[in-house]
């Protein structure tokens, strides 16, 4: 029996709508996914929900995270400031299967004004679904680890 993945999921008001139908879309598909919020389209701080998925991902409670904001760039950029954490925007299937493989991505943001529902859906399947090839991208890895913890 396989464990289900376990996926931490946030978004802002301009990716609350987009947030919900991810939500559907991964628990149909058998994720364990925890919804950080935001709980409604009132106006927010997107840095706050990206806090809050990248911290369940170093404290092991989720493997995986998706940020939803309006081009999913801010969630990108809050995300990639928590040591660990490789956030990609992606907005087609080949880039978010190829930031999994190549470059370990640990969450996916998404652009609600960018991308509909069904691509979404897709960008989250092609996300989870990729595994890292390690190799010659894991010393890639290893040098933004080095950079991220002032070694390099």
């Amino acid at each position: 029996m396989n464990t289900p993945i376990r996926i931490a999921i946030g978004a802002d008001h301009a990716g609350y709508a987009l947030k919900q139908a991810l939500i559907a879309h991964l628990s149909a598909r058998g994720a364990e996914v925890t919804d950080l919020g935001t709980h409604s389209e009132a106006s927010c701080d997107y840095p706050e929900f990206a806090h809050a998925v990248c911290k369940r991902i170093q404290d092991g409670s989720a493997a995986l995270g998706i940020l939803v904001c309006g081009t999913g760039i801010g969630m990108s950029m809050a995300a990639n400031k928590h040591p660990g954490i490789r956030a990609a925007a992606c907005s087609d299937t080949y880039s978010a299967r190829l930031t999994r493989m190549h470059n370990n991505a640990n969450v996916l943001c998404i652009g609600a004004r960018v991308v509909g529902e069904g691509l979404a859906c897709d960008l989250a399947d092609a996300f989870l679904d990729a595994e890292f090839e390690g190799g010659k991208h894991q010393r890639r890895i290893d040098l933004i680890t080095a950079i991220e913890q002032g070694r390099y």
